[in-house]
């Protein structure tokens, strides 16, 4: 039984369709990655699946409860988070106390609050950087804040949106380690948007495609970069030509 099975979800803004008819499932033990144009949809099916946007039609299941009518909160709750695009941290608390916000979700106790937010931490090379303020921060390590306090409401599932956007190659090459590492260590599911398409490809079990509020591909990398459809709607043949070979 997938983690994840959204069906035919559709949302409307007014005459604009922003997701057609959606279709997909994701196992416990999968990456998935999402792409696609400017506009296709994807920011707005990450916010209907984590309860921000009301569906229009549509269902979602998660962990075999059906969600689709719940607030962002419950559906946190439940063990579904996500980042966004840009970061907002609240400007008055310093890098641990923003991920002890994520932590209290799972316990009213400061002590154990804390706890949990230092060893994510740990794990995200941040413990140097636990009292600085984020708005201070470099981009890279704000979007590693971002991370961790998604991850201190201890999800099941975390939904990552463009986390390597306005990255180098080093720091695309440190955040795609911490992405790995999240999914095998810490046995969470990750479905990601990203444009870096040396990420997705490279980090990805499968990737589904969004054009025009439609999925039209949904498969593995190697089988996304050869789509003829893919490559007309996102990827361009320069793109093909130059990592012939590289996804796998």
């Amino acid at each position: 039984m997938p983690l994840l099975d959204v069906r035919n979800l559709t949302k409307d803004f007014g005459g604009l369709r922003a997701n057609d008819a959606i279709s997909f499932a994701l196992d416990k033990d999968e990456l998935l990655g999402v792409i696609g144009p400017n506009g296709a949809g994807k920011t707005t099916l990450f916010n209907c699946i984590a309860g921000l946007h009301p569906v229009s039609a549509g269902q979602i299941i998660f962990d075999d409860e059906d969600i689709t009518r719940l607030p962002a909160y419950e559906v946190a709750r439940r063990g579904l988070a996500r980042t966004f695009q840009v970061y907002v941290a609240s400007g008055d608390l310093c890098v641990l106390e923003n991920v002890m916000v994520g932590a209290f979700m799972r316990t009213h106790k400061r002590a154990q609050a804390r706890r949990r937010a230092e060893d994510i931490l740990e794990r995200l090379n941040l413990r140097e950087l636990a009292g600085a303020m984020v708005s201070e921060l470099p981009v890279a390590a704000q979007k590693r804040v971002s991370m961790a306090t998604a991850l201190g409401t201890s999800p099941k599932m975390l939904l990552l949106d463009e986390v390597a956007a306005g990255l180098n190659p080093g720091e695309i090459e440190e955040i795609l380690a911490i992405i790995r590492s999240v999914h095998r260590d810490m046995g969470i599911t990750v479905m990601l948007i990203e444009h870096v398409m040396e990420l997705v490809m490279n980090i990805s079990d499968r990737i589904i495609v969004l054009d025009y509020g439609r999925k039209i591909a949904d498969g593995l990398p190697r089988q996304i970069a050869d789509d003829p459809k893919v490559i007309k709607a996102y990827l361009g043949e320069r793109y093909v030509h130059e990592h012939s070979g590289e996804a796998t």
